[in-house]
């Protein structure tokens, strides 16, 4: 392919510098978190080919110190291939091949650049190919950050909106179904749905996490391990594990598992779930904060920042509108991963970049986003009990605890009659002589109502 020129400080080669040159298309680079797993894989490559007598120790332990650096944060700004690459994500293997090749020959006291000491092809990727190491890094990456970052994350949101749960357990409001008036219900029992979404949300996280606990290393270029020691695989997931602390296995079939990526779709499809549940919730806690004057303003977000930059005194809800936001991005991410997994030909997936950038964001953003949900709007939620008790009198819905005394029809009739009138439900009962006002307070006890059961 003729020469290409290298910056002298550059610790990538020749392969990486012509993925420069071919793909000029966006400025996005793969997340620090995939890097990181793709160097793990590496190192961990390493130590299971020196346990198997095939990379000398001296190479491999330059290999592995190499890796570690990449690992701890070291060299990231020597990954600079394109997110929008070769589908197979060749040229970002080859970059951490070069990468780590050129770190570890400095290590020995080797000039960059001499592959007589380290080879990237030879020993950094040995017993190994893009295809086998690339979706594993997407799993390996997307797995732990699922469940050191967005698990913890939603724990805290969850935790916040049970102590709301608690908090408002005595407060009766008025219920709403299509925005209209409805029975009486408690903000409490309201919160508590919220936080009962999050704790769903939570078990389709490790849901997500579990589905890409296989690895189709050792898999190689198609699957059937060409090149590759009969027990490199299962030497290299125990080196994975013992670092992560995670559960990885061999993929049960690594012509399934580097043909198709169905695992990332899926876990896609628990992470969008998770934004279905933040977008309810996000435009629900709008709702219940509209006003403070002109809308229902049962409850009050906690201010955050001014809201217009023409109206003063303007309050926005800005923590929600994010998590909509957030709720928006993942459901794109979403029906790209859905895409990019349907176009997989033969052998090989070869959208496989774009679904390692687009998974871990969606994780990335859900994760951040439930965290400053919880911990910057629920937990300075405040209500305001005594509008709260308003509207829960006023809703005409309360007719229905009647309807086991006096039937459907005529408590329709009660309801139509207080609303043409303008009149509460309790005034039209007691004027037209239904029920004496004892019995009427007893059955329209509204706390009670909220317990459930008949009258």
């Amino acid at each position: 392919m003729g020469e290409v020129r290298v910056p002298s400080s550059a610790y990538y080669g020749a392969e990486t510098q012509r993925a420069v040159q071919n793909f000029p298309i966006s400025g996005l680079r793969l997340p620090k978190e995939f890097i990181r797993a793709m160097a793990l894989i590496k190192l961990s490559a390493a130590r299971a080919n020196m346990q198997l007598g095939l990379l000398d120790a001296k190479k491999g332990e330059a290999i592995v110190s190499a890796a570690k650096e990449i690992m701890e944060g070291a060299l990231y700004d020597q990954f600079v291939v394109d997110v929008f690459q070769t589908g197979s994500g060749t040229s970002s293997n080859m970059n951490m091949n070069e990468v780590i090749a050129n770190r570890a020959v400095e290590l020995l006291g080797g000039k960059r650049g001499d592959k007589s000491i380290i080879h990237p092809n030879d020993h950094v990727n040995m017993c190994q190919s893009t295809n086998d190491v690339f979706p594993s890094a997407i799993h390996i990456s997307s797995a732990e950050e699922i469940f050191r970052k967005l698990l913890p994350s939603l724990r805290v949101l969850a935790e916040a909106l049970e102590k709301k749960t608690r908090e408002f357990d005595e407060i009766v409001k008025a219920g709403r179904t299509h925005l209209q008036d409805a029975v009486p219900i408690t903000l409490g029992q309201e919160f508590s749905g919220y936080a009962s979404m999050i704790r769903h949300g939570m078990k389709r996280a490790e849901q997500a996490r579990d589905i890409l606990m296989e690895l189709p290393l050792g898999g190689t270029a198609v699957g059937t391990g060409l090149n590759a020691h009969p027990k490199y695989a299962e030497a290299a997931i125990a080196e994975i594990n013992r670092l992560t602390g995670l559960s990885f296995r061999k993929a049960e079939n690594t012509f399934e598992a580097m043909q198709s990526k169905d695992a990332c779709v899926e876990a896609s499809g628990d992470l969008k779930t998770i934004a279905t549940s933040l977008m309810k919730i996000s435009n629900d806690l709008r709702l219940l904060n509209s006003g403070p004057r002109t809308a229902l303003g049962e409850i009050d977000l906690p201010a955050m920042e001014p809201g217009s930059s023409i109206m003063p005194g303007k309050v926005n809800p800005v923590i929600p509108e994010a998590l909509n936001l957030v709720a928006a991005q993942v459901y794109g991410n979403d029906a790209a991963i859905g895409i990019c997994g349907m176009l997989g030909q033969l052998e090989l997936n070869v959208m496989m970049p774009v679904i390692a950038y687009d998974l871990l964001q969606s994780i990335e953003i859900l994760a951040n986003g439930s965290r400053v949900l919880g911990e910057k709007c629920v937990a300075g939620i405040a209500a305001d009990k005594k509008r709260c008790l308003e509207y829960a009198e006023r809703t005409l819905m309360m007719v229905t605890r009647l309807t086991p005394k006096i039937g459907y029809d005529n408590a329709a009739k009660i309801a139509k009659k207080a609303m043409a009138d303008n009149k509460s439900l309790r005034e039209v009962v007691l004027e037209e002589g239904i029920l004496p006002k004892d019995k009427l307070d007893e059955i329209l006890d509204l706390k009670k109502m909220t317990k459930g059961g008949r009258a």
